[in-house]
Formats: C-alpha cells, structure tokens, sequence
C-alpha cells in the first residue's frame, strides 16, 4: 500500500470552466496537462490553465473518492469552493454527502 499523500484541486480554464483532478505534485500535474502529451483530453486547447484550488486529502482511495464527490457538484458549489464561501467539508455536506474526514464516501 501506498502512502503517497494527494491532493485534490480545481483548474479555472480559458474558458471559465472548472477541471477537477488530483495528484501527489500538483504543480508537475498542471505541467502534464499544459503540455498535452499526458494530460487530460478535456484540457487540450482549454489552456491557460490557472490553478484555483488546492487541498491535501491524503491517500489516492481517499482523494479518488472526493475528486468524484467534487466533480457532482454543481457549477455554484464549486465556485463557492473556489472563492472562499465554503469550505471542502461544507460544499460535500450540503450536497448531501458526510464528509467526515473530507472522503465524502457516505452519500445518501
């Protein structure tokens, strides 16, 4: 098992609209995706890409579980992330998850 930690976060495109992934270097990911050759299809040509949220989660079964809950989230809910508004925990409470320890694994 591995005890790599991860981190969730949220990419603002050219286009205004939000990329969310996760990984152990985060800055290194960007990089991937702005390059193209190991990046995200849904990136190529969305560039520049900004970095608008970043949070440690901790190990990939965790982060893989967030990244999901995260990426159900309606446009306002991941705006409010991203602004500040609310925190990761409240965002996945109030979509209906218990986010207890950030997993968000218990959705109803």
């Amino acid at each position: 098992m591995s005890d790599r930690e991860y981190s969730l976060y949220l990419l603002r495109c050219a286009d205004g609209s939000l990329y969310t992934g996760i990984a152990v270097d985060v800055k290194k990911r960007i990089a991937e995706h702005e390059e193209g050759s190991r990046g995200a299809k849904y990136l190529r040509g969305k560039g520049p890409l900004r970095l608008v949220f970043e949070q440690h989660i901790g190990n990939r079964s965790i982060a893989s579980r967030v990244e999901y809950r995260v990426k159900q989230l309606d446009r306002s809910q991941k705006e409010a992330l991203v602004d500040g508004q609310a925190t990761l925990r409240e965002v996945l409470s109030n979509s209906g998850c218990d986010a207890d320890q950030a997993s968000g694994a218990a959705c109803r």
